[in-house]
Order: C-alpha cells, then structure tokens, then sequence
C-alpha cells in the first residue's frame, strides 16, 4: 500500500508519523469547501473530508490508499471552524471558555476502487479563561491553522482544558485507533 495524506496539518502528519506509517503528503486538491443548507454539524466534517478527497488531482494509481480528514468544532449546536484574524480567534475561546464542546474528526480513505468514510468525536472540557490568557495564547501560538481556535496539544491544552470524553487524537485531527483498523482493510500497512 502507497499511502497519501491529502493535508497540510503538521498535527496530522506527526499522527500518522507516531503510528510508523510511512506514507507521503500530496495536497492538489479541487474541491471548495462549500456546504449546503441545512446540514447537521455532525455531518460537517464528513462531508468535508468526502470532498477533499473526491477532490484530489489525479486519478489514483493501483496500490495508492488517499487519507483525507477535516476537524470541527461544535458548541451550541453552531461549527466553529479555522478563524481568520486574532479577534475571531478570541471570540472563539470565549465561547469555549468555562463549557464543554463536541470535536468532530471525519477521515476519508479512498483508493481506486472504493471509498470509506467514518468519524469520531470528543467532548472537551474548558476551565474558564481569562482574557490575558485568551490574549497570550493567541500572541504566541497564532492557531488560524486550528478548527475553534486552540490545539489541545499546546499551551492552551495545559492550563485550559480538564477534561476529554473520548480520543485526544480525535481532538487532535486524526482519530488513529479508527485510522489503523479501517487501513488494515485496504490491504498490508506500509509500517517503516
């Protein structure tokens, strides 16, 4: 098995990387990441991760496994995704702040005759933040890359988050213990 990770997420890599899979990283992709009306947030991420990897560049060959993935964010009811500036990102953590959340990890893999997709989730656990936290965070961390404005495996995780229901790796990006089963039926892993 060629596996390809269609992701730019250095999160997702160093998962894969940590499971000794050996696989390259090929982001040509043609898919917008649009949604239709009405979609439950749930549904989100696999439709996401759906697209992306429908949305590759090239026909897949014989023996190639694509892994496409996408990461949301749900607290009432509402995805919050990547932010686009400091202050969406504060926003972001302000919702959070003092609540739990619902993260959603969604995982397509495809080869060229069949396509399996999946999902899992955690709920996170905030303490409250205060704004110099929220602030510091920010400043030093920069997470415009991090579906709800925070990687659990940063700083922010440390001193913000006290409890997980579920997968960290989920909440991460990558739900590996659903990644390696579901891999293992696509033929002999490509372990290093």
């Amino acid at each position: 098995m060629k596996l390809i990770l269609a992701s730019n997420s250095p999160r997702r890599r160093e998962l894969l990387a940590g499971m000794d899979l050996e696989f390259s990283v090929d982001t040509g992709n043609n898919f917008e990441e649009t949604l239709p009306e009405g979609v439950p947030a749930e549904e989100v991420p696999l439709l996401l991760s759906r697209g992306k990897s429908l949305g590759f560049h090239r026909p897949l060959e014989e023996g190639e496994v694509l892994l496409s993935a996408d990461t949301v964010v749900i607290v009432d009811s509402c995805v919050l995704g990547k932010p686009h500036s400091a202050s969406e990102a504060a926003a972001m953590l302000r919702r959070l702040s003092g609540r739990e959340h619902q993260v959603v990890s969604a995982v397509t893999l495809r080869d060229s005759g069949r396509t399996l997709s999946f999902s899992d989730s955690a709920t996170v656990c905030f303490n409250t933040l205060s704004e110099g936290e929220i602030d510091y965070y920010i400043e030093h961390y920069r997470p415009f890359d991090k579906a709800g404005a925070y990687g659990i495996q940063e700083w922010i995780g440390y001193i913000g988050i006290s409890g997980i229901r579920g997968s960290f790796f989920t909440v991460m990006g990558l739900p590996v213990h659903k990644v390696w089963n579901a891999l293992k039926s696509f033929g002999e892993l490509p372990l290093k």
